[in-house]
């Protein structure tokens, strides 16, 4: 059974050639405007952007920058960086999902790594399944201050066969990110921009690289919420030339379960059901995120307050309730 979601300028570049924005803050259908107004009830809250059946039906700054400046989408990077794993994929610098890091870049293993290091998978990785003990929560502050993240997170015990449960952990983005780099030949900033952002006209800052020059895989990458929503629409529309249709589909298929959420995991999205309808969450701290609901032909982004907790007894699940009971409604009664 599908869990419920609900739980107690440089960003983008010439929206017209892919939207047509529809929805302006004087002139918006009532069901939008509801929308907002619920929205402008949260302080966390700085920017919403709804793609509807291909237009922007509302892109509204609330408090903070406007829709096309870039922000810190935190860990909605790691579902950017699950594109770039497809991405690879298409282009056979990696031959698919099975692959393992032994295989792919031995020489990012650290001496003295446990041995079934060897073994994890891509998907592994990309799924958070690595079986390596957490860098994320308590661990992240040691694990970046490390001189060598990617040896660091390697290193850490087995707290689990690789495989056998999700353990959420930005390293595990990070050596993923960094293995692709050794594959391709080509950054991680480098293959974001080449891969995602150039076909969807979607320009992606430099964001932070590790002591040995990795870009950080997983978190601090900065996109306006309207390319966010691009992003969102690309996979809505199962690749749409960017991405195949086999990676994206395989990406909304769940692979394990957050011991957090008690949501589905696929590669990169969070997936579950709200009012019935299937739904995709990319999902940052704060209340960054990107939600996809390929029935209604939906795509919304929403960017938050990215120094706050948003904890999905707390103002992310209230985000989760805005979709859920105000934003799918309004798509569906359209």
């Amino acid at each position: 059974m599908t869990p419920s979601f609900y739980l107690p300028r440089r960003g983008f570049l010439a929206a017209g050639a892919a939207f047509s924005i529809i929805g302006t803050a004087a002139a918006q259908p009532a069901r939008w405007s509801e929308v907002l107004d619920a929205a402008r009830q949260h302080e966390q809250f700085r920017a919403l952007v709804i793609a509807h059946r291909g237009e922007i039906a509302l892109a509204e700054a609330i408090r903070g920058p406007a829709p096309d400046r870039p922000v810190n989408v935190k860990s909605v990077s790691k579902t950017i960086v699950a594109a770039v794993l497809g991405a690879a994929i298409d282009r056979d610098h990696v031959p698919g999902v099975d692959a393992t890091l032994g295989a792919v870049a031995p020489n990012l293993i650290p001496a003295g790594a446990d041995p079934r290091v060897q073994g994890i998978t891509l998907g592994d990785l990309c799924t958070m399944q690595a079986g390596l003990e957490r860098t994320s929560g308590q661990n992240y502050g040691g694990w970046v201050s490390s001189r060598n993240w990617v040896a660091n997170a390697l290193s850490r015990p087995m707290v689990a066969e690789p495989g056998q449960r999700m353990l959420y952990s930005t390293g595990s983005f990070h050596v993923l990110g960094a293995a692709l780099a050794r594959a391709s030949g080509a950054s991680l900033l480098e293959m974001t921009r080449t891969w995602i952002g150039g076909p969807l006209n979607i320009d992606v800052p430099a964001w932070t690289r590790d002591p040995q020059g990795f870009y950080l895989g997983g978190n601090e990458m900065a996109l306006s919420p309207l390319a966010m929503v691009r992003f969102g629409e690309m996979y809505r529309k199962g690749g749409d030339g960017v991405l195949s249709a086999d990676w994206v589909r395989a990406s909304f298929v769940p692979r394990t379960r957050s011991p957090f959420s008690g949501l589905d995991y696929g590669y990169g999205w969070f997936l579950g059901t709200m009012g019935g309808t299937r739904v995709a969450l990319a999902r940052g701290y704060g209340g960054q995120i990107i939600a996809v609901a390929p029935d209604l032909e939906l795509s919304v982004a929403i960017t938050s307050d990215a120094t706050l907790p948003a904890r999905s007894g707390g103002y992310f699940g209230d985000l989760l309730a805005l979709i859920e009971r105000r934003i799918l409604p309004a798509a569906r009664a359209a």
